[in-house]
């Protein structure tokens, strides 16, 4: 096989970075102390990062930076001061989520190179075409993909000059990455800032079908479908594992090189995963990119399996077997450990030093002999020496300029002036401009300068009266609102093309209604809801997927962004205003009213919030209701997507109660057990929002409302009208609920 393929490897700390390069990775992500998903693993600091890139770059290995959290507004600061800095290191790219921090690479720092991180769940064609229009150069396709789906998106990628990689060890999320909300509402850890404390992993109360963990999935193991993944025409393929020890890492990485070497040179794959169950998994499962996703994914313990895989391998696995197991695995993994430090411990994270000559007469050139292990080479300035100017040249001065090298994966060991004249004259540009080719020639670029990012102006405070606009998902309830003057959003599902011609003909018949489309829409599901759009063309639409946003922009259709697109800043409400025409956007759920109150709104542009919703916790692809209560079928079909109605629950060891909900033509999805309910922000930050919206689909959490959907609708419109006392009213009325995520934030 010809094509040949990225390995990607984790590199949570510097251990594990250097198991990743003697197991023969292609590159590395690693993230840095702060703005990284990833804030249980040691993470590496700036500190050590040149040393990092050196020792990498020097085995062919490239380096990524994960930036992949949502941003707030109060850390643009902090980050611009980071980007700065690592604009003059020699990244090889940088792997993001945040839409505010992709404008600001894209508009002021072109020369990194963009990855869009798995955080974006890019699943669709008109994704990839929204994140190629926004400058990002490689695209991170979700877990959840099969491998047709796979085939057809590289082909979208690779038409509008993108690369993929693809997941392919390591542990798989239960939920659509980036639409995970249920470690922030439960514990005030957000998924989206790198806190994911993994309740869906928790044990809960022994569920119908006899199950004490029943979001918990077995680990992702593609090695057999490599060749397949090359077919399908990924670019790179990705290794889950940052907070994982330096052993996992090289046992892992060194498996996949093995069979990728096997395809290259065209020998039988590697049918043996014994290697792999040595080091930490929850047993293995490809049913995501084999399309059959069975209810053999599910494993009923978090923990490892290596020693009850190694019992099992042996025909026995009694709790004395199990003993002996995990003996065996305790010292063969100590083993490990021991060899991959032999083959570790020469590699060094220190920067390469450098020994600088300075040398020149009057009337002469100045010359600057610069020495590595690895290369010398001499400089010579444009202008010559004088013996007349303002202030004569000495070490000093000259550190001075070039002490930018000491930024770099270089460090100025010595300099040595003893062959220079005394009392001679050049111009400090004269030795910028040497400096600047030292740099050049040493790592292949000059210094860049720092960019000029304007500050963000708060538009003068106009006076904005904010109207009730309301989300529905049942032609049924449209009797209710003859009293709401607009905006009526419709929740539509993520596969509608059994219904497209039913749900044209309500549209078209009541013009009040404005399609508000989900986040997540896969395949033949987003070429329907194209069709849809383009045989409709709503006045406006909402939407929490980019692949629809970017459909409605090329349209000329105006769109508001939905809150499940994750905004937590200005520049991210600038970029989508500036690059897709976006007309709003609901801010993120999970933002606390001072994370709120700090965002700069865009001129001509509304802000959007909900103040009362069921909580949406995760949309998964896999069936839920299978490990609560069971079901006739073993695996999903198209049928289960577009007919299955089912609904059940779980309760934890704290006793709190999770709803799982699955309706026609949607994945299941798992909300709180209560609503949320802000009745503060209407006072808390006036003319600020243009509409606050109430979602009064049929939700069934333990929430209780005593009054029917018009009375509801009344004391809400009252409540945003400013009428006092109606918050006190509306809580009476609906009970319990919670905004605790209104006062703690992300």
């Amino acid at each position: 096989m010809n094509k040949e393929i990225e390995l990607l490897a984790p590199g949570g700390d510097i251990e594990s970075i250097k198991a990743a390069i003697v197991a023969g990775a292609d590159a590395i992500y690693c993230g840095i102390h702060k703005f990284n998903a990833r804030n249980r693993a040691e993470n590496i600091t700036l500190e050590n990062l040149n040393g990092i890139l050196r020792l990498a770059h020097n085995n062919d290995c490239k380096v990524f930076l994960t930036l992949n959290i949502l941003i707030l507004e109060s850390e643009f600061p902090d980050l611009i001061r980071l980007l700065n800095k690592l604009m003059n290191t020699s990244i090889d790219g940088i792997i993001i989520q945040d839409l505010g921090l992709l404008h600001l690479l894209t508009h002021y720092y072109k020369s990194f190179k963009i990855h869009a991180s798995t955080q974006l769940t890019t699943h669709n064609e008109g994704q990839i075409k929204f994140l190629s229009q926004i400058g990002v150069e490689r695209i991170n396709l979700s877990r959840e993909l099969n491998l047709s789906e796979i085939k057809s998106l590289n082909k979208v990628a690779h038409k509008n000059n993108l690369l993929s990689e693809v997941f392919v060890h390591g542990s798989y999320c239960i939920s659509f990455s980036g639409v995970c909300y249920m470690s922030s509402v439960q514990g005030g850890n957000s998924g989206n800032r790198g806190r994911c404390s993994q309740p869906c992993r928790d044990e809960y109360l022994r569920t119908t079908n006899n199950k004490k963990f029943p979001l918990n999935l077995k680990d992702n193991a593609a090695i057999l479908d490599l060749k397949d993944l090359i077919k399908a025409g990924v670019d790179s393929i990705k290794i889950e594992g940052r907070i994982k020890k330096f052993h996992y890492v090289f046992m892992v990485v060194k498996e996949y090189r093995k069979q990728l070497q096997n395809i290259f040179k065209n020998k039988s794959l590697i049918n043996d995963k014994r290697n792999l169950f040595k080091v930490f998994n929850r047993d293995f499962s490809n049913s995501f990119l084999k399309g059959d996703i069975h209810k053999s994914m599910f494993i009923d313990n978090p923990r490892d399996h290596s020693a009850i895989h190694l019992a099992e391998q042996k025909g026995v696995c009694t709790e004395k077997e199990l003993e002996a197991a995990e003996k065996e695995l305790f010292e063969e993994r100590g083993k490990i450990r021991k060899d991959i430090q032999e083959l570790t411990h020469q590699l060094s994270i220190e920067q390469s030093p450098v020994q600088i000559k300075v040398s020149g007469k009057v009337n002469q050139p100045l010359k600057v002999q610069i020495k590595t292990p690895e290369t010398e080479f001499v400089l010579s300035s444009k202008k010559h020496l004088v013996d007349k100017g303002a202030q004569s040249l000495d070490q000093k001065m000259f550190l001075k300029r070039f002490k930018a090298i000491n930024d770099t994966e270089f460090f100025i060991e010595s300099l040595d002036f003893s062959k220079l004249h005394q009392k001679l004259f050049i111009s400090f540009k004269e030795i910028t401009d040497l400096k600047n080719e030292a740099l050049f020639r040493l790592r292949g670029f000059a210094e860049q300068k720092a960019p000029e990012i304007p500050k963000l102006k708060r538009e003068s405070k106009e006076e904005i009266t904010p109207r009730l606009t309301v989300l529905i998902s049942s032609s049924s309830d449209l009797k209710h609102y003859d009293n709401i003057d607009r905006d009526i959003y419709f929740q539509l599902p993520g596969s509608i093309g059994n219904k497209m011609n039913q749900l044209i003909s309500l549209f078209n018949q009541n013009k009040k209604l404005i399609p508000w489309f989900p986040s997540i829409i896969i395949g033949q599901d987003y070429a329907d809801a194209k069709t849809f759009i383009h045989q409709l063309k709503p006045q406006s639409i909402v939407t929490n997927n980019t692949g629809i946003a970017y459909e409605a922009y090329k349209l000329k259709i105006p769109w508001i962004a939905g809150p499940y697109l994750n905004l937590t800043n200005s520049y991210g409400l600038i970029s989508l205003k500036k690059n897709f025409n976006c007309t709003g956007a609901f801010l993120s759920n999970e933002l606390s009213k001072q994370q709120i109150e700090r965002i700069k709104k865009p001129k001509d542009f509304e802000l959007h919030f909900q103040i009362y919703h069921p909580i949406l916790l995760m949309t998964s692809r896999q069936c839920l209701s299978q490990q609560v209560n069971g079901c006739e079928k073993s695996r999903v079909d198209k049928d289960c997507i577009e007919a299955c109605t089912k609904s059940s629950s779980i309760t934890n060891l704290k006793n709190q109660t999770f709803l799982i909900r699955k309706i026609e033509g949607d994945h299941h999805q798992i909300y709180n057990e209560h609503h949320y309910l802000n009745t503060k922000i209407a006072k808390d930050i006036p003319n600020f929002f243009s509409n606050f919206l109430i979602d009064l689909r049929e939700i069934n959490t333990n929430t209780k409302v005593n009054v029917d959907q018009t009375k509801l609708i009344k004391l809400f419109k009252e409540h945003v009208n400013g009428q006092n006392d109606q918050s006190r009213k509306l809580h009476q009325t609906v009970y319990p609920t919670t905004s605790e995520m209104y006062k703690t934030g992300i």
